[in-house]
């Protein structure tokens, strides 16, 4: 039991010693740590869009007007939510939660160790390091789509560069 305690405190120390996990490696110390967070902030959104359109659709609320980006995943989102009974609707939430919590974790996880890698085999950290690992990533999310197309894959590929791109840009400015 003790040995059981203490390799569970080596896997997670504090925020004090600057990170949450200690795998032994840097790069996997970043991918664990980006997977955690950016998971819990797309489990986060995917009940809140929930939320969102079943107080919408409760009261009556038109919702033809949002955006198809937000509305897209309404068509096949939480197909059983409104089960027959409350545990299939519980059920059908947290298994669509989940689902999306892991791609939130997993581009954050690959962004993360890509552009650690980049940087590391490179020797500077730049945008080019941060447009090849949107580029990868973008790619890799646009696979993860249902209906996929090339001018998806290619287009969710450039999105991705120009927006990690901005972001590694704009750090020192704000």
């Amino acid at each position: 039991m003790n040995n059981n305690l203490e390799s569970t405190r080596s896997l997670l120390h504090g925020f004090d010693k600057g990170g949450l996990f200690d795998l032994g490696h840097p790069l996997l110390n970043r991918i664990a740590e980006s997977f955690v967070k950016a998971a819990g902030i797309g489990a986060a959104q995917a009940v809140a869009r929930e939320a969102y359109f079943t107080a919408s659709e409760s009261t009556g609320g038109d919702t033809t007007n949002i955006p198809p980006e937000i509305t897209g995943p309404k068509k096949n989102r939480f197909p059983d939510l409104r089960g027959e009974t409350n545990r299939k609707s519980v059920e059908a939430l947290v298994k669509s939660t989940g689902k999306e919590s892991v791609q939130w974790g997993l581009a954050a996880g690959m962004y993360s160790g890509l552009t650690y890698g980049l940087t590391e085999a490179r020797g500077v950290h730049d945008w080019k390091n941060s447009a090849l690992a949107g580029a990868i990533t973008g790619a890799a999310l646009a696979l993860t789509l249902e209906d996929r197309s090339h001018e998806q894959v290619v287009q969710c590929a450039i999105t991705g560069a120009a927006i990690s791109t901005a972001a590694n840009m704009l750090t020192g400015i704000f």
